[in-house]
């Protein structure tokens, strides 16, 4: 089919503009990389540069000084996130369909007590007293499950997306054939919610992945402690350091990498998220069109 020219030059511009918003998208992460690799005094006496100026491995040398700590590290976000985010999308996806269902005799108050939750809570110091006194699960990692299991935004999202995909009359077919509702959810229902939770699971595995939040508050073990917490601690450790180091006056301020190590740490952190991005693509993308107007 012929395209006019009015649609050539259409088409054109709607390129370049997805080719500026995506080098926008990925540039400051080149940047990001790129001065990583560099010294601490090229970054502090010429600041970020697209291209490197004197390649070193000095902040990252710093980061892995001991290997086996990060590895351990990753190891536990790792856990942490696949674990914590399939077990979110089954508890999530279950009372999303609980409440979908219209024979259920109080879904919508139980949709607006789970909805009140995100606008008002009891606050940090009941939270905390109750993960200490009363459930005694500090420094395990039943915790950093536990904390962002349950998103209420994320639930609602699949509930609307039972109640607007998934017509009534299939789980209505399953119980005539004598179908409970167990089976019916694990195996009609949650098949069909795949691009739901290729798009939310993306962002609860988001949300474990950079949660060292949960960790500085009831993890004390070191052996416990997420990649992202163990980072956070360099960082504070680098800094410290630097600033004994300046008020000595003995050894240079350039002497402990700090610019550097902050963008390497951030490689460090967000590497396995990019790298793992590409593989869900199609399913994120397909997520992310859910009640869109198809022709």
């Amino acid at each position: 089919m012929k395209h006019s020219k009015d649609m050539q030059l259409f088409n054109i511009f709607a390129y370049l503009f997805v080719g500026l918003l995506a080098a926008a998208a990925v540039i400051p992460f080149y940047l990001l990389v790129v001065n990583s690799l560099q010294s601490e005094d090229s970054v502090m006496q010429f600041g970020y540069s697209i291209l490197p100026t004197e390649f070193n491995l000095s902040a990252y040398k710093f980061i892995f000084e001991r290997p086996e700590k990060v590895l351990h590290a990753y190891m536990v976000s790792i856990f942490v996130t696949v674990v914590g985010t399939v077990i979110a999308l089954f508890f999530s996806s279950m009372t999303a369909y609980v409440l979908s269902r219209k024979d259920v005799k109080y879904r919508n108050p139980m949709a607006f007590y789970l909805f009140f939750t995100t606008l008002f809570s009891a606050g940090l110091v009941p939270y905390y007293l109750l993960v200490t006194n009363y459930m005694h699960i500090n420094d395990t990692l039943l915790i950093l499950l536990l904390s962002n299991m349950f998103n209420i935004v994320y639930l609602l999202i699949i509930r609307s997306y039972i109640a607007n995909s998934i017509p009534d009359a299939v789980s209505e077919s399953a119980k005539i054939d004598g179908a409970n509702d167990f089976f019916i959810y694990l195996k009609i229902i949650l098949p069909l919610m795949k691009p739901a939770l290729a798009a939310i699971g993306l962002f609860q595995a988001l949300n474990y992945w950079n949660d060292w939040y949960s960790a500085s508050l009831f993890i004390s073990k070191e052996n416990l402690h997420p990649l992202q917490y163990m980072l956070l601690s360099i960082l504070r450790n680098s800094t410290f350091a630097q600033k004994l180091l300046s008020q000595s006056g003995g050894v240079a301020l350039t002497a402990l990498p700090q610019e550097t190590i902050k963008l390497a740490l951030t490689v460090v952190a967000t590497g396995p998220i990019v790298l793992l991005y590409p593989f869900i693509q199609r399913y994120f993308v397909a997520g992310l069109t859910i009640g869109s107007v198809k022709g």
